[in-house]
């Protein structure tokens, strides 16, 4: 408890004094994603992050040197041979005045001058000079996210401390689809937060992905099989993980909750989409998965609503297995993470079963919970839980979500 006073109380320092002094430097580079820019610049201030910018020459073509002015309300640095500004400031203070440094979208222009060192304009001189962490979202072609240069690029970064969030997959502005997205500005403030939170979090430094909510299966365009999952549990934790100052990813199936301050959030429907942003999540040192994934669902989605028969017969719907998330990721030979929890939602024999499902999936710890309806635990505020391990099983009282959230994460950081 004496631990947990103490992170509590930096918490409190941090968010009450500290972080109104935080800031970034942010450097704008091309690419359609830029728009993205004004709205992470946006986010950023409302959690009293200070925003200076450098825009690049190929950003301006996607945004204006006024619109990112009036949202940081500051000057915006765009020449390095700026006699002014090089009096004034010049390009060595802006790369370290700053906290943190965060290229966004960093192109594949960007990132290959990172990667060698080239310091032809103010962008990529700042980027050496700089001695500040740095931070790229990276935003371009699928095709140039997976050529063998870009690839090769990104290895050196990572090799040279560069942290990184994306890119995400989905359609492109070129109508191709893939990986190569921009992250969205939450998921890019999420991990900013993360990387300026103080060094005497115990999660500083540490990427926890969760999964939270139900999953939806389409039967046909109006129908779907889906659970009574609220989310509540997973989104308590992951705001449990960012208090600790952890880079926290939630994949989220459809709930009607906001989405955790300091989280990144990647909104699913199927348990198939809900593997998919899971692998492209990682790598993370701990995931734990709090999602009621829909054990099945229809092997052949109708493309029109069915209707009634005239014989007044139901119709006949096949079912196929979906993906085994929680044994996917926890039987991973590459990339596992260091601590893999999953959640046990049962209605008889809870402990019994929850140590199956150890065993069977290969995590290391089970979170198992009642959810008869007289338990009330879906929706509901309260869980009574227990912890299941190799080591035996921790039972705990009935608690608040958010004390269930906030004592498994003080838990899982002493483990980690």
């Amino acid at each position: 408890m004496q631990a947990l006073r103490r992170w509590l109380s930096l918490l409190r320092n941090w968010c009450l004094g500290d972080q109104m002094t935080r800031s970034i430097l942010l450097i704008i580079g091309g690419g359609i994603a830029a728009y993205k820019s004004l709205e992470l610049i946006r986010e950023l201030k409302k959690r009293g992050i200070g925003v200076k910018a450098i825009l690049t020459k190929a950003g301006e073509q996607f945004v204006t040197p006024l619109a990112v002015g009036a949202l940081t309300g500051e000057k915006v640095y765009q020449d390095l041979f700026s006699l002014t500004d090089e009096t004034e400031m010049g390009h060595i203070e802006l790369s370290r005045a700053a906290d943190l440094v965060v290229v966004a979208p960093a192109t594949a222009d960007l990132l290959a001058k990172m990667a060698t060192g080239l310091a032809n304009d103010l962008a990529s001189t700042t980027l050496l000079a700089t001695d500040k962490n740095v931070l790229a979202a990276p935003a371009m072609n699928v095709r140039m996210w997976h050529h063998a240069a870009t690839q090769r690029n990104i290895k050196q970064l990572k090799s040279d401390g560069v942290a990184f969030v994306g890119p995400g997959e989905g359609e492109m502005a070129c109508g191709e689809y893939g990986l190569g997205r921009l992250a969205e500005p939450l998921e890019i403030a999420a991990a900013i937060d993360a990387l300026l939170a103080p060094d005497d979090l115990p999660l500083k430094g540490k990427h926890v992905l969760i999964t939270a909510g139900p999953t939806r299966e389409p039967i046909d365009p109006v129908r779907y099989i889906s659970n009574q999952s609220s989310g509540k549990q997973g989104y308590a934790i992951a705001e449990a993980a960012v208090r600790l100052g952890a880079q926290v990813t939630l994949v989220s199936g459809p709930v009607s909750l906001p989405i955790p301050p300091g989280a990144g959030m990647i909104p699913v429907q199927t348990a198939e989409e809900m593997l998919k942003a899971v692998e492209q999540s990682l790598p993370a040192d701990i995931a734990i998965f709090t999602a009621a994934v829909a054990d099945w669902r229809v092997a052949s989605v109708a493309g029109e609503k069915i209707k009634k028969r005239s014989d007044g017969k139901p119709p006949t719907l096949s079912l196929a297995e979906n993906p085994d998330i929680l044994r996917s990721i926890a039987t991973r030979k590459n990339g596992r993470p260091k601590l893999v929890v999953g959640f046990a939602a049962e209605t008889e024999n809870v402990i019994t079963h929850a140590q199956e499902k150890l065993t069977k999936k290969g995590c290391d710890l089970i979170v198992a919970n009642d959810v008869s309806e007289e338990q009330g635990v879906f929706g509901g505020d309260a869980n009574t839980v227990h912890l299941v391990s190799k080591s035996g099983v921790e039972n705990w009282p009935k608690l608040s979500k958010a004390e269930v959230a906030t004592r498994l994460m003080q838990k899982l950081s002493e483990m980690a």
